[in-house]
């Protein structure tokens, strides 16, 4: 029995297209909301990919306790945009939205995701964590452009506060897996389970 550790709706959509069973079980955000604070205050501040496991084995672990003595395997995911090497999560207003897409304007960046997977058995659990990235660019946008996207409220709830799967024609990635900018690289996950 797979578990997806999420509520995000893209994660459901990029699973069930790839034709995967599984069944769904969130986090608790309280657990999640309190190791991103941590991780943000701690110094000297993690590196993006120390960042993103940690924030998806919370995920995957929060909801595999939930489980101890079945036989599953759990999936928790988080994802992030880089710029240089600042990390750039969900937008958290309107105004925050405008101020990452200004900051990523005309500018290569990254999308990581980290991938959690806890296998359950009776006699125990086994953990692997693997990250994939994505190198993209974004075309010089003028604040008439991200005003006209911000209107649109695709942004909300996502990395980088753009969703590339929303058909926009500014981001263009230039290595790396597409389903892992909307949230779930299905190469790695593939990968990952295969070697279960």
């Amino acid at each position: 029995m797979l578990i997806l550790a999420s509520n995000s709706p893209r994660r459901r959509e990029l699973l069930s297209a790839a034709g995967y069973q599984f069944d769904l079980a969130a986090p608790d955000p309280t657990i999640e909301a309190n190791r991103e604070a941590e991780l943000l205050l701690r110094q000297p501040p993690p590196s993006p990919s120390e960042f993103t496991i940690a924030l998806a084995q919370c995920k995957a672990r929060s909801v595999a306790r939930k489980f101890y003595g079945q036989s599953a395997t759990v999936l928790g995911c988080d994802t992030i945009a880089v710029c240089g090497e600042k990390i750039l999560g969900k937008p958290t207003s309107r105004q925050h939205a405008h101020q990452i897409l200004s900051f990523l304007s005309g500018e290569q960046h990254e999308v990581l995701t980290a991938l959690c997977l806890v296998t359950l058995t009776p006699e125990g659990s086994e953990e692997q964590v693997e990250v994939a990235t994505t190198t993209l660019v974004m075309d010089p946008l003028d604040d008439v452009a991200i005003e006209k996207y911000l209107d649109t409220n695709l942004w909300e709830g996502k990395a980088g506060a753009f969703g590339y799967q929303d058909g926009i024609e500014w981001v263009h990635i230039l290595q790396g897996e597409e389903s892992n900018v909307v949230g779930l690289p299905l190469d790695l996950l593939k990968k990952m389970l295969g070697k279960k």
